[in-house]
């Protein structure tokens, strides 16, 4: 753990978030960074492009098929000229040696809500 302060967030401000299923559809290296994977995503009906740091964890062919979770109401954001649709949920040892994704334990269809 961090020895840094996190402040606290209401539960209004949580509810904020709108925390979704979705599985991956295709998976390609970034083409312009070393880090990042850039996915097609499907939230149930309709799909978006992420961008996330897992290159060096997960060989972006390991990761079609897969359930994910994602914050699906984050503001758009271009990373390296690619923009980013969303954010998935993943886990990190402190030193960043390891990066686990989360996702469902059990096949649920995408855009599932999660609470």
């Amino acid at each position: 753990m961090s020895d840094v302060p996190v402040p606290t967030v209401s539960f209004d401000e949580f509810a904020r978030l709108d925390l979704r299923v979705a599985r991956v559809l295709e998976a390609a290296a970034h083409p312009n960074a070393d880090k990042l994977l850039v996915l097609k995503i499907d939230l149930g009906g309709e799909q978006r492009t992420l961008v996330a740091g897992l290159r060096g964890y997960y060989e972006a062919e390991q990761l079609v098929g897969r359930l994910i979770v994602v914050v699906a109401n984050l503001a758009p954001r271009v990373m390296r000229g690619v923009e980013s649709q969303g954010m998935l949920l993943a886990a990190s040892s402190n030193d960043r040696s390891q990066v686990i994704l989360l996702a469902p334990d059990a096949e649920i269809a995408p855009g599932s809500k999660v609470s």
